[in-house]
C-alpha cells in the first residue's frame, strides 16, 4: 500500500513563501472555518505573524451556529485579536475593509500626515486547505481569478490581487501542519472537509458525526433521518448501521458513512460548531 504523503511538497514550499513574503504585506487575513474556529488555525502559521497585525476572519458562517460564532468572535477580541465572520460569498467586502481600515487606523494616520494618501493597503489572506479563501478572494474582488473547489489543495500557488479601491490581496495555497497533537482535531477538520478523504477512513468521521449531533443536535439527526428517541439511544455503531438500512443501503455503512458527511458539510443536518468557547466569555453578550 502506497504511503500517504502528510505534509505534501506544495505545502511546505508556501510555508517558505508566507515567512519570505510577510514582510512586504500590511495585514493578514488569517482565514478560519466558523464551524471549527480554534481547529482551523494552522499553529504554524502563528508563529510566523508574530508581531504583524491580523484579523482572524470566520468564514461560512451561514453553515456555523450563528451564537456560537458570535461567541468566538467575542473571544478573540477579548485576547486582543481583532475577529470578523463572514459568509465567503455575500457583502464581506466592506466588512472587511472596515475592519482592516480599523486595526491599521494608526499607521493610515501616520502615512496622511506625511501626506501619502489612498495608498493601496497590502493584505496577505493565508489558512488551512478548504476553509473558503478561494471564494472569499473572488468575492472580493468581483472576478473569478482564483481557482475554486471545495476540496482541499485547489489553490497551489501565490498571486497578487486587486481588491476594490484600496487594497492589494496575496493569495496563497492551503497550509496544514504535519501532526495533530489532538486526534480530535483530525476528525473536526475531516468532517468539514479540509483532510483529504484518502486520508481517513469514512465511517470513523460518521461514527464522530453521530456523538456531537447526538449530544448537541439530538433533534436535528432525528428530524433528517427519520429517527425516534430509542434510536438516539442506541450505540453510535448501531446508530450507523441503521442510518444505513434507512438511506437504503443496506449494509454498505462506508457508502452511507460518505453520504452522512457530505450532508452534514451542506448543512442538511443544520447548522453547527464543534469548537465549544472557552466558558469566561460564554456569559458575556455583545
Amino acid at each position: 500500500m502506497a504511503t500517504i504523503q502528510w505534509f505534501p511538497g506544495h505545502m511546505a514550499k508556501a510555508l517558505r513563501q508566507v515567512k519570505e513574503n510577510i514582510k512586504q504585506v500590511d495585514i493578514v487575513l488569517e482565514l478560519v472555518d466558523a464551524r471549527l474556529p480554534e481547529s482551523s488555525r494552522n499553529p504554524q502559521l502563528a508563529q510566523i505573524l508574530q508581531n504583524k497585525p491580523s484579523i482572524l476572519v470566520l468564514t461560512k458562517k451561514d453553515l456555523a451556529d450563528s451564537q456560537t460564532t458570535a461567541g468566538w468572535v467575542r473571544y478573540y477580541e477579548s485576547q486582543k485579536q481583532p475577529a470578523i465572520a463572514v459568509n465567503s460569498t455575500t457583502g464581506s467586502l466592506k466588512i472587511i475593509e472596515e475592519k482592516i481600515k480599523q486595526v491599521l487606523a494608526d499607521k493610515i494616520a501616520l502615512q496622511a500626515q506625511k501626506g501619502i494618501l489612498h495608498k493601496r493597503i497590502k493584505v496577505m489572506c493565508i489558512g488551512i486547505p478548504n476553509v473558503g479563501k478561494s471564494t472569499l478572494l473572488n468575492h472580493l474582488v468581483k472576478k473569478n481569478v482564483a481557482q475554486v473547489g471545495n476540496r482541499p489543495g485547489v489553490t497551489k500557488s501565490q498571486q497578487w490581487l486587486k481588491a476594490g479601491k484600496d487594497m492589494l490581496l496575496l493569495d496563497t495555497p492551503g497550509i496544514l501542519w504535519p501532526k495533530f497533537e489532538d486526534p480530535m482535531i483530525g476528525k473536526k477538520l475531516a468532517l468539514t472537509g479540509a483532510i483529504k478523504e484518502t486520508l481517513y477512513a469514512k465511517d470513523d468521521i460518521a461514527l464522530y458525526l453521530l456523538e456531537h449531533f447526538c449530544q448537541f443536535a439530538p433533534a436535528n439527526l432525528k428530524e433528517y433521518y427519520k429517527l425516534t428517541d430509542s434510536d438516539l439511544s442506541l450505540s453510535t455503531v448501531d446508530l450507523l448501521l441503521l442510518i444505513t438500512k434507512k438511506i437504503g443501503f443496506k449494509d454498505d455503512y462506508d457508502r452511507a458513512s460518505e453520504r452522512m458527511i457530505l450532508e452534514c458539510r451542506k448543512g442538511k443536518l443544520g447548522r453547527y460548531t464543534l469548537d465549544t468557547v472557552p466558558e469566561s466569555t460564554q456569559r458575556y453578550d455583545g
